[in-house]
């Protein structure tokens, strides 16, 4: 957790009562998933309603997500947690991303990958894998390469993979991360995701490819969805300084910062659907580096 007592920006964060603000000035709008639009669990009061304002005036709305699964199985989720497919155009997810990869094999990286797959993560969470031609391994040993979708139990910790992460670096097999993120919440509890193991994995020496959230190919494969060219018609809006602001900024869109429902509230000591203090806000931005164009403490209109 970072400490709010570092110096505060200089530019002051707008902090808006929500969307409407924002909807008239762009065509286009990449919406994260969990801490935006659900909890894991259910749907933010007032996410549904935002969504369908945004398609009744005509916006192209994305869905993208640094799930480690099918894009498919992502909207069957939302389906059971009663998010409407009318709300948005298209989901991409950085599962869905991984697999596409792993067809083609249409870059250096993919290309040299070997066929024996080890599985980092649930067993049951392997749709990344489905279409890919492959042999499931079980041990380092036999393994060509790792797709890591994440712990293998929900509330496992980093310590707990250190030796297999030192072993699959030592052994210099390589690992795709399908999920850039470090945490995630479900529901109140904080989850380790695939990005946590990814970092130390290459902490350690191994060599890690990155899909999702905040690397440049998923926001041109997301403005292809789109139908749009032009990344300053577009506004992205999440939960996390480092993936969905970092992440837009550097494809040259605007961000938008949700604070109160996702991963930074705690952080900035605040409940949900709460405003959170400019300056704690300023000073959390600083610490990162990065600096959204404005803030909402949830997804509602």
């Amino acid at each position: 957790m970072h400490s709010l007592a570092a110096p505060a920006s200089t530019n002051p964060i707008p902090i808006l009562p929500g969307m409407a603000a924002l909807a008239d000035r762009y065509d286009g709008f990449i919406l994260d998933l969990w801490g935006t639009i659900h909890d894991g669990i259910r749907p933010w009061d007032g996410a549904i309603d935002c969504l369908a304002a945004l398609k009744q005036r005509g916006k192209r709305v994305l869905l993208l997500s640094n799930a480690p699964r099918r894009s498919h199985l992502a909207i069957a989720r939302m389906d059971e947690m009663g998010i409407p497919q009318s709300g948005y155009d298209d989901v991409l997810t950085s599962g869905e991303a991984a697999q596409n990869a792993l067809v083609a094999r249409a870059d250096a990286w993919h290309s040299r990958l070997g066929r024996r797959c080890h599985l980092l993560g649930p067993p049951k969470d392997d749709s990344v894998l489905e279409d890919v031609p492959h042999e499931r391994v079980d041990d380092l040993v036999t393994a060509d390469y790792i797709v890591n979708v994440g712990v293998r139990r929900r509330m496992d910790g980093l310590a707990e993979y250190e030796s297999f992460l030192a072993d699959a670096a030592q052994r210099k097999l390589p690992m795709i991360c399908c999920n850039p993120d470090l945490e995630v919440l479900r529901g109140e509890d904080r989850e380790l995701c695939g990005g946590a193991l990814a970092r130390r994995f290459e902490e350690l020496g191994g060599d890690c490819h990155y899909h999702g959230k905040p690397h440049a190919p998923i926001y041109r494969e997301s403005l292809k969805r789109l139908g749009l060219h032009d990344p300053r018609r577009v506004l992205a809006v999440g939960d996390a300084l480092r993936t969905d602001v970092a992440g837009a900024a550097a494809s040259g869109m605007d961000a938008v910062l949700v604070t109160s429902t996702g991963i930074l509230a705690r952080e900035l000591g605040i409940a949900p659907f709460e405003d959170p203090d400019p300056a704690a806000l300023a000073r959390l931005c600083a610490v990162e580096g990065t600096h959204p164009t404005a803030a909402i403490s949830a997804f509602k209109w």
